[in-house]
Parts: structure tokens; sequence; C-alpha cells
């Protein structure tokens, strides 16, 4: 079989589609599109944030963050959020047609069109790596993305960036059940 080498680049899949959600100084909700991150420990996130953004600003003085799952019927708005600055642009958020409601267990806003969200604490924040560790206080879901009290992939419909290719696309195909399937090989 033949491979293609495509260098050391932080290239992987799926990559998530992260709308990180803080509050500045005045109460105004801020949102920016982040692709690398993942969760670090059971009750961690980690996300790579350069220190010029607004988002990083905000969350030193208020030491939380939420992190909502991009989705496909919010696409263009979650992607409009990473391209707009907050330093530039001070009512992205509202352009974006973003509404938020405040956290009650940390101080962020989750966006109310976002369905799943993870309510954070800041851990600490690395300058020199540009990685934001959070506590995970809670993750929250809209009701409307449940069935059976679940979460239905298939109603979140999330977004995931595939950086070979410059594209978002949606997450959903079952094709089988986790710690399960690989049990037929022992």
């Amino acid at each position: 079989m033949a491979r293609k080498n495509f260098g050391a680049k932080p290239l992987s899949l799926p990559q998530p589609v992260w709308i990180i959600a803080t509050y500045d100084e005045n109460g105004v909700p801020d949102a920016m599109n982040a692709a690398w991150g993942g969760i670090s420990e059971e009750n961690e996130i980690s996300v790579c944030l350069s220190p010029g953004h607004k988002t990083c600003k905000n969350f030193a003085h208020t030491g939380a963050f939420t992190v909502s799952m991009a989705d496909r019927e919010h696409v263009a708005a979650c992607d409009y959020v990473g391209l707009a600055s907050a330093n530039k642009t001070a009512d992205k958020f509202a352009r974006a047609g973003f509404t938020a409601t405040k956290s009650e267990l940390v101080n962020a806003p989750i966006i109310n069109e976002l369905a799943v969200c993870i309510e954070c604490k800041v851990k600490e924040y690395d300058l020199d790596t540009c990685i934001l560790k959070g506590e995970i206080v809670n993750v929250s879901v809209d009701e409307s993305a449940l069935t059976d009290g679940k979460v239905d992939l298939k109603k979140v419909a999330p977004i995931a960036f595939d950086p070979f290719n410059n594209a978002y696309n949606v997450l959903g195909e079952k094709v089988a059940d986790a710690f399960k399937v690989g049990k037929q090989l022992f």
C-alpha cells in the first residue's frame, strides 16, 4: 500500500469545532472558534489559544469559560466567530446571531443556539505554550437535543474540522457500539 507524507503538521481527524465563550470586563459575551483541543483528564479540557485573543483577556478576568459544540445549523455563525476578532468587532457575538444565558456554575455565557456546552473554571493558562486548561464543572445539553433522556447525535449534528481540506463535516453515523464491537476479537 502506498502512502503520501504530509510532513510534521497539526493534521488529525476529526478535529472538534469548539466555540469558546467568555464575558468581558463589562459582562458582554464574546465567542471564538477553536479546533486545537481535547479532553486531557477526566475533568479537564485543554485548548490552544494564542494570547492575542480577546477571549484570553476575558478568561483571565473572569476565571471561567464555556466550550460549546458547533453544529450544522449554525455553521456560518461558528465560522464567523473564528474569522472576526472581538478586538476589532465589539458586537461579533450578536452579529453571529448568538444569544447567551449566564451559567449557574461559572462566570461565563452559555450560547443558547448550540445544544452541547462544557462549563469550565480556568485551571491554568501557559503563555509559552498557549495551552489553556479548564476544570470541567458541568456539561449541559439543551433538552431539544435529547431522545429518551440521552444525547441524540443526529439532533445535535456536531461538526468537525477537516484540516486536510479546510472543510467542516457533520458527524453522526453510528458504525458500532464502543467497548463492545472489539470483544469479537477476544
